[in-house]
This record gives structure tokens, sequence and C-alpha cells, in this order.
């Protein structure tokens, strides 16, 4: 069924131009600090792991630093494992749930692997709670040769050097109740189309590569997190968020064709999570924890099934 919803910017039918995407940008009010929550948090690590500054955004007046936490006993030969968490700035739990896994899990590994963080890669998204970067733009759908996202192709430059190391990338992210009520909506309106309504799950699943699904790492993944917290059902359909359910919380897309940020290495385990945050049945405290073990599940596998 296809829906006309009202967005109170631009006309129904007409994608929007530079006059929509500036009163758009101007509507978007901080909500949060990314210094306060996040940087503070990768300061603090500091003792423990390198960090490097990666690139800066600008969105004047506004500026952000771009930071990645890395093994500081980094070796040649020892597997390279990604964490990628922020894409979409207003999920929240994929930003903390990664600092939450490298403060309390990540020195189980050392020597083990060589470890990249990447926690908060939109931070103008995150202040404002957001999908899009100051652009209008989707990072998570921007992950390509000349990128129009900032966000994204800084992270590409990060990942350049060891994208063929990269053995597992694990790419967090949440499904939210915002994203019916805001982001559709938004998306549609930005691109001039009709609004079609979808249906939010409520739960933990996970997003794998239908080029290269590894459905035995997906489940691994999904047994460690249903200890934390609940896995999403299929709707009537058979499907979550419009795709078919292939396992017990697990769908598919072709990530790499999509631009989506899983799809930025040829990792032979890749998977994006999906948290709900709504829920009544989860806390954030719950949502971070299931984030931090779907992170050790996902390195775990890919340690014990390394060639």
């Amino acid at each position: 069924m296809t829906a006309p919803a009202f967005y109170p910017i631009g006309t129904p039918g007409q994608a929007w131009g530079a006059a929509e995407v500036a009163q758009w940008r101007s509507s978007q009010v901080r909500h949060r600090s990314y210094q306060a929550d996040v940087v503070s948090a990768i300061e603090r690590l500091r003792s423990r792991f390198d960090v490097v500054e990666y690139g800066r955004l600008d969105y004047a007046p506004d500026s952000y630093p771009l930071f990645a936490i890395k093994s500081r006993d980094w070796q040649d030969g020892l597997p390279c494992m990604l964490v990628t968490g922020g894409v979409h700035g207003y999920e929240t739990s994929g930003v903390h749930g990664a600092l939450e896994f490298v403060e309390r899990h990540a020195a189980d590994y050392a020597g083990r692997i060589n470890l990249l963080v990447a926690p908060c890669i939109s931070p103008w998204a995150y202040e404002r709670i957001h999908r899009w970067n100051a652009d209008a733009i989707d990072p998570n759908r921007s992950f390509r040769e000349n990128s129009p996202a900032e966000e994204s192709a800084a992270l590409m430059r990060l990942v350049a050097p060891v994208r063929t190391e990269v053995l597992m990338h694990i790419d967090l992210h949440e499904t939210t109740d915002s994203d019916e009520s805001e982001f559709r909506p938004a998306l549609a309106a930005r691109d001039g189309k009709p609004y079609e309504p979808g249906e939010i799950p409520d739960g933990f699943y996970l997003v794998g590569d239908s080029e290269d699904p590894q459905p035995e790492f997906q489940q691994a993944v999904i047994a460690a997190v249903e200890k934390v917290t609940h896995i999403a059902p299929a709707d009537a359909q058979g499907e979550i968020i419009g795709s078919t359910v292939v396992a017990h919380g697990v769908i598919n897309y072709p990530v790499k064709s999509l631009g989506l940020c899983a799809g930025i290495t040829d990792a032979r385990y890749r998977t994006t999570t999906e948290v709900y945050p709504d829920s009544p049945r989860a806390t954030p405290e719950q949502c971070n924890a299931a984030q931090a073990a779907a992170v050790r599940a996902a390195i775990d596998f890919a340690l014990a099934h390394q060639a």
C-alpha cells in the first residue's frame, strides 16, 4: 500500500533542490554533544590503545574530528577485525556499544588480533539524532568511489591500507520507531517519491551479505545476542523490514552494490547489527550490551574459523 505522507519541506512529487536541503539543514537542532559523549570516552582509552584522527568534518560553523581506536600491539600477520558504529548518528547503541566493547572486552584479544574501531562515523548526525549528514545524504548508501558523503569517504581512506587484511567487519546499527515517523517520510519527500509505510520489527536482527551470506557466522552472533536481548521475529509475510528472513533473526542485502558500510572490505565474515531501542523489553544499557556481545561473538567465530 502506498500512502501520501505530509512532510513540512518540499513539494510532493518533486525532489529537493539546494533550497530545500538548506531549509532542512536549518531546521536541525543539536540535542547532545559529540565531544562530551564520544570524544571524552575515546580520550580515556588512550592509555591502552592507539587513537588516530583519520579525518575532519567541516560543516560551518561546526568542525568534527573523526577518531579510530587501534590495537597498540598491532602486528603484521594477525587477523584484522573491523568494528564500525554511528554511520547513522541517531543510532545511539551503535556508537556506545562499540565504545563499551573496547572499554570492557578488547583487551581480551590482545596479541591475537589487530583491532580497528571507528565508533562514531557521523558526529554531526550524532549530535542532531539524525540519519543523514548535513547535506541530507545517507552515509550508509554512500560507501562507493567518489562518495558524496565525506563521512563515508573518510572511513574508506582509513580502511584502505588494511582492506585486504580484514577477516571480520561488524557494523553496528539500530532500527527505531523514528525510521517510520521521520526518516522514511523525509526520504520520500527528499526524492519526490510517495511514502510507503513499513513495519518496525521488535527485537535484534542481522543483515548479512546476500553475495556471501556466511549463515553459520550470522547464527553464532544471533545466539550470543539472544542471551542479552530478544531477537526480532518475522512478520506475517515472513519478512523483516521488507526482506525475507533467511534464518532466525537474519536477512540479507547486497551490501556492496547498495554502498553499505558492511561492504567496504572483502572480509570473509561481515554483518550489520540492528538493535531495537524503542522496545518496552529493552533498556539503553541492554542495547549497548547487545552490540558489545555481537562484536565479541563475531570476533570469536572469525578466530575459530580462520583458514
